[in-house]
């Protein structure tokens, strides 16, 4: 903080003068450390929140992040983001329920003082999480192929401590893909079981999945191939 003493002389009708002292007090813009482009990234429910360095960043910043459900009037430390250096903080646990409105900001430390607060968009899980394909097993018996369909996982732990699966959270429908040279045949399931029947005798299929969410049409990447013959 810098501070000036300036000494003004007004002259009044009569001729005398009178000498008034101010302080002046101008402080460093704290907006130029404030983080920049601050957003959700969500992938499997795993609600991470990202943002930039400034673009007059200094040596040594770190950052807090805290964050609220829309609505409540008090914001939350985010215990394991403060004081940190990292880019991103994690906020999956605090964001668990897909049904509810969050925010979150963030602010920098500087060793002279804090920058301002700075806001995320309004962020919902349900419509805003991307999802991982799924992973396929696949089965020949003579000319009957079965697949079973593995959703990805979330980072959420059920109560046995395992990771819990997306379609706990979200309704979801598989999209297969069965492929033989230059055909492709697609079809849809919510069931994560799917027999294919009628296929050609010693014959090679190569097969893919995706996960599409029902009501937005929002798709995955397609899972890798996995090939078999027929007998």
């Amino acid at each position: 903080m810098l501070v000036f003493n300036v000494q003004l002389c007004w002259t009044f009708r009569g001729g005398s003068a009178v000498f008034l002292n101010f302080v002046v007090t101008m402080q460093k813009s704290v907006d130029d450390l404030a983080p920049l482009e601050v957003k959700f990234h969500s992938l499997d429910f795993r609600n991470v929140l990202h943002w930039k360095h400034p673009q007059k960043a200094v040596k040594n910043l770190t950052y807090f992040v805290q964050y609220k459900i829309y609505g409540d009037k008090e914001w939350t430390n985010s215990e394991h983001c403060q004081g940190i250096r990292l880019l991103e903080c994690d906020l999956s646990q605090a964001t668990s329920d897909p049904r509810e409105w969050y925010y979150a900001r963030v602010r920098s430390f500087s060793s002279e003082e804090f920058s301002s607060w700075v806001l995320s968009h309004r962020f919902y899980p349900q419509w805003e999480t991307s999802f991982s394909p799924p992973q396929i097993k696949v089965t020949m018996t003579g000319r009957i192929i079965s697949v079973q369909i593995r959703p990805p996982r979330t980072p959420l732990r059920g109560q046995k401590g395992s990771r819990i699966r997306v379609t706990k959270l979200q309704k979801l429908k598989f999209r297969i893909y069965l492929m033989h040279n230059d055909e492709v045949y697609e079809t849809d399931s919510c069931s994560k079981e799917l027999v294919i029947e009628g296929l050609r005798p010693k014959t090679t299929y190569c097969l893919q999945a995706m996960c599409v969410t029902p009501r937005s049409g929002r798709k995955s990447l397609r899972s890798s191939s996995t090939c078999i013959s027929t007998h």
